[in-house]
């Protein structure tokens, strides 16, 4: 009897024994498949590092070739003969100027390259040039918000006549919306009707087919994506107005539909730009806020515009403009962007051109 029940014990231990091997064993295997799922996670994160690294590289060789063209091509305009700058102007008439103005978007988008001249849809005007300054303010449809009427009432009053006479103020039309386009020429027609008589106010419209194929789908639903095509567009609209003005005037200066400008402000920018000694400059900010009140030479506008198209997926234009100078101008950045204080140009719209957000900074 005695010996039955040792048996019975040994036979109850080695049960035990086994299933706690059993239970070791399986744990065992999942702390294994653990270890794997972990290191291959490692490894991946590590592709994902690496192509991101890669990519970041080949972004900041693209940067660094468009700012060593940007440089060359600076530095042969200036060192080309005068008299031989003035003769080329002289050989081409106004419309084959504006013409070659837009080639450069050929470039860039393919479906241009069929498109033949490329132009404004709509102008409205005196296509005036020979300017001191042009100012270029693009326009789009805000739905029943409009800050368009005070924005040019501000800007147009605050000129003295011989200000006015030596500038052009250029609305650029970005909406494809026949209505809005329609109620800005209505507006400006019987608003500003001496300024557009003179040749000192200009209405030009985008041509849609300007646009790559991009914003001829259906947009996104998504904010994030209408978030990235008005983005992109807005960079765009700023290039193809850039261009539009470049043969106009010897300053071009970049303000928005929804600023106010402060009283005096053109008299300012002149007695500026004037009374500066160094010519190493590329750009003057008179209002820090986005891309609004940065003044360039028309000359450099089209390096400007290359190096935006380069990019315009990637960023915001007021961002673009920073990483100009991040590479190769960073320690001589007080030399080339000169900051003019106190800002001329105070933002006033709340109602934003992406449908459906609204802004609130006013800062100047």
């Amino acid at each position: 009897m005695r010996t039955k029940q040792v048996n019975v014990l040994i036979a109850l231990a080695a049960v035990m024994l086994f299933s706690f091997s059993c239970f070791c064993i399986s744990r065992m295997t999942q702390t294994s498949n653990q270890l794997i799922n972990c290191r291959n996670h490692i490894l991946e994160f590590k592709e994902k590092m690496l192509r991101l690294k890669n990519k970041t590289e080949r972004n900041r060789q693209e940067l660094i070739k468009a700012l060593s063209k940007m440089k060359y091509e600076m530095t042969q305009r200036k060192n080309m003969p005068i008299n031989l700058v003035e003769k080329k102007m002289k050989t081409l008439g106004k419309s084959e100027t504006a013409s070659n103005t837009f080639e450069i978007l050929k470039f860039f988008f393919p479906h241009l390259r069929k498109a033949g001249r490329i132009y404004p849809d709509v102008i409205i005007g005196k296509e005036k040039t020979g300017v001191s300054f042009a100012l270029g303010i693009s326009t789009v449809n805000r739905g029943n918000q409009s800050y368009l009427k005070q924005t040019l009432n501000s800007v147009v009053s605050r000129m003295t006549p011989s200000e006015e006479k030596d500038s052009v103020v250029i609305v650029s039309v970005a909406d494809g919306n026949e209505d809005y386009l329609k109620s800005v020429v209505d507006m400006i027609t019987k608003r500003f009707k001496r300024q557009l008589r003179s040749g000192s106010l200009e209405i030009i419209s985008i041509p849609a087919f300007f646009y790559p194929n991009i914003f001829h789908v259906k947009q996104s639903t998504e904010d994030s994506g209408r978030s990235e095509n008005w983005r992109i567009k807005q960079v765009l609209d700023f290039c193809f107005l850039m261009l539009y003005a470049q043969p106009k005037a010897m300053y071009y200066l970049q303000l928005e539909d929804d600023i106010i400008a402060k009283k005096t402000y053109f008299t300012k920018i002149t007695d500026f730009v004037h009374n500066i000694t160094s010519k190493n400059w590329f750009y003057i900010e008179f209002s820090i806020l986005g891309f609004i009140g940065k003044l360039f030479k028309s000359e450099d506008l089209t390096d400007f515009v290359r190096f935006f198209l380069m990019f315009y997926k990637d960023k915001p234009i007021d961002l673009l403009l920073g990483d100009i100078f991040q590479e190769k101008c960073a320690e001589r950045n007080k030399q080339i962007r000169i900051q003019y204080k106190p800002s001329l140009f105070q933002h006033v719209g709340i109602e934003s051109s992406l449908p459906g957000e609204e802004q609130y900074s006013k800062k100047i």
